[in-house]
């Protein structure tokens, strides 16, 4: 469980920023939002492998530009 102590004179504000910038670091959300719903092993397999397709267009194009 992430958590983040509040220091004397710390306001609410850069306490909230500083939680939210540790949930991000850590990829809670990500996590959360990747177990919303199930996902059948073949379903990740085809995400994995079209964002994999999908940068190695990206790097092609970078490498033609250069």
């Amino acid at each position: 469980m992430t958590s983040q102590k509040k220091r004397k004179g710390e306001s609410i504000d850069s306490l909230l920023r500083k939680f939210k910038r540790k949930i991000k670091n850590e990829g809670t959300l990500k996590e959360l939002r990747e177990r919303e719903y199930f996902e059948k092993p073949s379903e990740t397999k085809k995400k994995r492998l079209k964002a994999a397709v999908s940068r190695t267009r990206t790097e092609q194009k970078q490498n033609e530009l250069t």
